[in-house]
């Protein structure tokens, strides 16, 4: 579990990067969207796990390019918190495959093949009720 300390240093990175990839980070990712979903920090506050979603382009290729630019990214970071942190951490980005996943479980259900419940029960719960 997180603590605190790690909990509100997660959310400073998190808004701090979804400012640079809305504002800085236009020229490399052009206009597709990317949502920071969630940052995990690690105890000591130098490394930072950054999970990203992203719209309006190939999530792959997208990933890819903010991959090799992590470094760029780090820097645009440390301008902006580099005076109110001691330690500018380390990032590791990762797709998150989230939305995916709730799409593939919504037809899953969707598929399902649910018979209606015979009229008999209906009449005995609404009985019983």
């Amino acid at each position: 579990m997180e603590s605190k300390r790690q909990q509100k240093h997660a959310k400073l990175l998190q808004k701090e990067l979804g400012d640079i990839f809305q504002k800085e980070a236009k020229p490399l990712i052009g206009k597709a969207l990317v949502t920071i979903t969630r940052v995990m920090v690690s105890p000591d506050l130098s490394f930072a796990k950054v999970y990203l979603s992203f719209l309006l382009a190939d999530p792959k290729a997208l990933f890819d390019v903010i991959d090799a630019h992590k470094k760029e990214i780090r820097h645009d970071l440390s301008k902006r918190i580099g005076k109110s942190v001691r330690i500018i951490p380390e990032i590791a980005f990762f797709p998150d495959d989230s939305a995916v996943y709730a799409q593939y479980m919504d037809k899953v259900i969707s598929d399902l093949n649910i018979p209606p419940a015979p009229p008999e029960e209906e009449e005995q719960e609404e009985d019983e009720d």
